[in-house]
């Protein structure tokens, strides 16, 4: 009898899915002037609603990438991962995940950046920048700067030459209990820096939500969770943008 531990990171299949998908989205859509992202969140324990989107979304023919919110798993295992990874890959679009508070659990951080890859990323769409953040403050017990005004600052210089508006995507909004509301003022001020801050997409909450939290009409939109067999579907043109909130 062999007996395998839960927290074991043996890793079979594909890994670096971000930065692989990242490449696929920025080749395919540099010159597109309409972009449309389809985002969820919150799989962490509804395997058939996620094989259900996944259907869903494959028999659709007008989106061109889909963002997971995080909250992948429900106690950071290994095997949890690569169930949600498997049925992910079904996808004929690229995709990409942040990770979630309860991704943190056990060694889940590890096995995240294995399969998926680093906390904070970002890519760009058309001429959409996409900033994707670890906001999950309190799984780190605040003793590593979360979210990571280093990484957002330099992703403010980077490749500007390349977009001109700008999307934020984490888990955790501003006002959760998972965020460091100590800097929620100053973080969201760092965001709109950024060249026509758009809007920001999140999860965590598992309702939806459409919120003006600093009240300057820049809005924090949250995905349900997909066991509420809902997700957001967004519509970027220049300057502009919309979105449903779609049920399946």
């Amino acid at each position: 009898m062999i007996e395998v531990h839960p927290y074991a990171g043996d890793i079979k299949g594909k890994r670096d899915i971000n930065i692989q998908n990242i490449a696929r989205i920025e080749e395919a859509f540099a010159d597109k002037d309409t972009i449309r992202f389809a985002f969820i969140s919150d799989s962490q324990r509804w395997y058939d609603e996620l094989e259900d989107f996944v259907h869903h979304a494959n028999n659709r023919t007008d989106i061109d990438f889909v963002i997971h919110g995080g909250d992948l798993t429900d106690f950071g295992l290994t095997k949890e991962f690569l169930w949600q990874r498997d049925i992910l890959e079904k996808l004929k679009y690229p995709y990409v995940a942040v990770i979630g508070n309860h991704d943190f659990l056990a060694n889940g951080e590890d096995i995240y950046k294995i399969v998926f890859g680093e906390e904070n990323f970002s890519f760009i769409a058309g001429r959409t920048k996409f900033v994707c953040m670890n906001t999950n403050a309190l799984e780190a017990n605040y003793s590593v700067p979360i979210p990571d005004f280093s990484f957002i600052n330099a992703e403010m210089k980077k490749d500007t030459e390349r977009f001109d508006q700008t999307i934020a995507i984490m888990h955790a909004k501003p006002t959760s209990e998972q965020f460091n509301n100590n800097v929620a003022d100053i973080f969201h001020h760092t965001l709109k820096k950024f060249p026509n801050y758009l809007f920001a997409v999140c999860g965590h909450d598992h309702r939806f939500e459409e919120e003006d939290i600093f009240g300057d009409q820049v809005i924090y939109y949250v995905s349900p969770n997909i066991g509420k067999r809902k997700y957001l579907l967004f519509t970027v043109t220049q300057n502009s943008y919309s979105y449903e909130l779609v049920a399946y």
